[in-house]
């Protein structure tokens, strides 16, 4: 499928709008990103605590943690066979590459066991779907301003009596846009009431305050979906030079850095 008749997604939206010019390269011309060991923090932590929720809570934590560990050295070592040198791996802060891919799996350890106390001792309710599986990693398909979108919500909790769209972030960037179209998508989908969403944050430990989702309409985020899905469809790819650059994963190849 190509990149003009696929659906989106809130990931390729926010790419867009931020850099169309990554956008291009990463995903037209599919340029190899460069490796980050905070991409396998983000990506093992998950799995790691999904595994926890979907044993209904049985596992122990050091189990738990285990899955981590096995995850983020896999991902790693594949990352490593494609760019050995660290020196050109992404890294945050101070940090070189390979001081921050030590750095991350001790972090992740004391992430993923810090979740499962908090999980225990919080014990949200995860929201069943009317098949009666766990809403963990539910995938969703939505039509908004007339453009496919599709995703994945880490979690459904019932707050009393409305579900809450919950995102797990190791990271400090969170996205409004996200939790928004994930309330639009639960809603359309299983006609529930949902009202608010939150994030689980790792680096703290503990839940954000509820963002509420009655301040944007289906329409208005459509409206965002349609613009850039119009933009992709016509080729138009705006780059956007600046800071971020030094985050960009595909910098490597960009003339306008």
């Amino acid at each position: 499928m190509s990149i003009e008749t696929q659906p989106r997604s809130v990931s390729q939206t926010e790419q867009y709008e931020k850099c169309g010019w990554r956008f291009y390269l990463q995903r037209v011309e599919r340029v190899t990103p460069r490796p980050a060991a905070w991409s396998n923090h983000g990506t093992a932590f998950h799995s790691a605590a999904e595994a926890f929720e979907r044993s209904s809570r049985r596992m122990g934590a050091e189990e738990v943690v285990e899955i981590f560990q096995d995850e983020y050295t896999a991902l790693t070592n594949k990352a490593l066979d494609q760019e050995p040198d660290t020196d050109r791996w992404l890294a945050a802060g101070r940090y070189s590459g390979g001081e921050d891919i030590e750095r991350r799996y001790v972090l992740g350890m004391e992430q993923t066991r810090a979740y499962v106390e908090w999980s225990q001792a919080n014990g949200p309710d995860i929201w069943k779907t009317p098949e009666g599986e766990p809403a963990l990693e539910l995938y969703f398909l939505v039509e908004l301003g007339g453009v496919q979108v599709r995703g994945y919500i880490d979690q459904l909790v019932t707050v009393k009596d409305t579900v809450r769209p919950r995102d797990l972030k190791t990271g400090s960037t969170k996205s409004k846009f996200q939790l928004q179209t994930y309330g639009i998508a639960v809603r359309e989908l299983y006609g529930v009431e949902v009202n608010d969403a939150d994030w689980y944050l790792a680096k703290d430990g503990r839940l954000s305050r509820p963002v509420k989702l009655d301040q944007v309409s289906a329409d208005e985020l459509g409206e965002r979906y349609a613009a850039m899905d119009a933009g992709v469809k016509a080729g138009d790819f705006p780059a956007n030079p600046g800071y971020d650059c030094n985050f960009c994963d595909v910098s490597h190849a960009c003339f306008f850095r």
